[in-house]
């Protein structure tokens, strides 16, 4: 009888949804009438669904504290990175390296083809890299910059940025996302990488479409060149402005694209930004030292200048360090507890076609986007979920691992308390209920990835996957 009443009961649909309720409310509350940040209001989500299982689920405390710690430590290297990233942006102003990109950037850029040009750098950056968060840090600060200078809305830059930096991140074999999803569902990476090229290409070449129609809005607008020259004098009154600084940022570009894995690139250019600033900028130790911990706090007299320059440092990332810890312990009850898995098999249900199955998967990788606050719960999860499904409807893998990517990937950007939508808006200095809206190509990506779905446009089968050697062989064994 105690062995009954100790035994941990299965969540029903109700019990589930509840704390996502809940915690939906008081995060609502919290940003339109408190106007406060999240973090709290995750944590008493996180409080209220451990209740829950405790109370009606016979959950024990230990359990829940394992899926927690769990759930952090899954994406730990992510949040090395944001901190390691927030010193590289430090080291970069101050010895120069961003300044500069934004000088000379405000001299080649015009309004015109600004925003087609960034998504196309972003999109090269990115690719290089395997890293939307190094390439929103760096190139992305640049191009905030520069749109400033050219009167042109910060939140439509972001998008473009953000549009370029995802592409990338959703196509470069260097990326933790582009390994994950055919890890998960158990595809092959170069299968999967070519797979996603018939989705991401549509997505990518309507994104440029509409940017370059935006783009002539500001055609005709006259430049308010006196402001833009005051920029560039201030940036060349308080920085040493060279070509050379530019090699900083092709070399942590060379650095990723041969494969040194993304701490010791990102270390490596913190070191050689710490080297321009005792050799270009005359930094002191103490200051460059200071300026990777707590961050450069510009002090020029240009108000914009000082707004845009005035970030950076390991400190600095410490919020969003601690906003995607909030998250992630929410989303580490309800994935231990097997709410997430509950909700989802209620989705499924929906699913009787092979359309309907990746619209499924779509809203699955969107929903624990927003719920778990993290991309790589929103990849493994649903991968983990449906991966079965997959194969027993007759589906390569490689239908599942595309749409993984093209709605748990791109996505994740635009929630704010999301990992990813925080660390943008962070990197960006744009709230990410301002960028939103014209991150076109994340907003695309899971519309086309449906579509596709219901025409079965470039959906394979699972008999005609040539690597999938193994299912077959399962599938016909059985």
């Amino acid at each position: 009888m105690n062995n009954q009443q100790n035994q941990k009961k299965e969540p029903s649909f109700f019990i589930s949804i509840l704390p996502v309720i809940l915690t939906i409310i008081i995060l609502s509350f919290s940003i339109l009438v408190l106007e406060i940040d999240i973090h709290i209001p995750l944590v008493i989500g996180a409080i209220i669904a451990s209740i829950i299982a405790v109370v009606f689920l016979g959950s024990k405390w230990k359990d829940i504290e394992q899926g927690i710690v769990e759930s952090i430590m899954s994406t730990m290297q992510a949040m090395l990175i944001l901190a390691v990233v927030g010193s590289l942006i430090g080291s970069w102003i101050i010895g120069g390296i961003v300044p500069t990109l934004i000088y000379y950037g405000l001299q080649i850029l015009s309004p015109t083809f600004f925003l087609v040009a960034s998504v196309i750098l972003c999109s090269i950056v990115s690719l290089a890299t395997g890293s939307s968060w190094t390439t929103a840090g760096t190139v992305g600060i640049a191009l905030i910059g520069v749109a400033q200078g050219l009167n042109i809305p910060t939140g439509l830059a972001a998008g473009a940025i953000i549009s370029g930096a995802y592409f990338g991140d959703k196509l470069s074999p260097l990326s933790d996302t582009t390994n994950l999803a055919p890890g998960v569902a158990g595809a092959n990476l170069f299968d999967h990488i070519k797979h996603m090229l018939f989705t991401t290409s549509i997505s990518y070449g309507i994104t440029l479409v509409i940017f370059a129609i935006i783009g002539f809005k500001f055609a005709g607008q006259q430049l308010d060149t006196s402001s833009i020259n005051e920029l560039l004098t201030v940036i060349s009154e308080n920085y040493t402005i060279s070509p050379v600084l530019l090699l900083v940022p092709v070399a942590v570009i060379v650095m990723v694209a041969l494969k040194v894995p993304a701490l010791p690139g990102l270390i490596a250019g913190i070191a050689l930004g710490c080297i321009c600033a005792l050799t270009f900028q005359n930094a002191s130790l103490f200051g460059v030292f200071d300026s990777m911990m707590y961050g450069v706090t510009s002090e020029t007299g240009n108000a914009m200048v000082d707004e845009l320059l005035t970030r950076g440092g390991m400190q600095g990332m410490m919020w969003t360090i601690s906003l995607i810890m909030c998250a992630l312990t929410f989303g580490g009850v309800l994935e231990k507890t097997g709410m997430l898995c509950c909700i989802a098999e209620k989705l499924l249900g929906l699913a009787k076609k092979t359309g309907s199955l990746i619209l499924v998967t779509v809203v699955s990788c969107l929903f624990i986007n927003i719920l778990a606050g993290d991309q790589y719960l929103a990849i493994a999860l649903p991968g983990k979920m449906y991966k079965d499904e997959y194969k027993k409807r007759g589906l390569a893998p490689r239908n599942l691992s595309r749409a993984l990517e093209d709605s748990g990937t791109v996505t994740s950007a635009l929630i704010p308390w999301n990992t990813c939508g925080a660390t943008m808006s962070t990197f960006l200095g744009v709230p990410t209920a301002t960028y939103f809206m014209y991150c076109f190509f994340n907003i695309l990506s899971p519309i086309v990835s449906v579509i596709a779905g219901y025409t079965g446009f470039t959906i394979m089968k699972l008999e005609d996957d040539p690597s999938a050697e193994e299912y077959k062989g399962k599938k016909a064994t059985a």
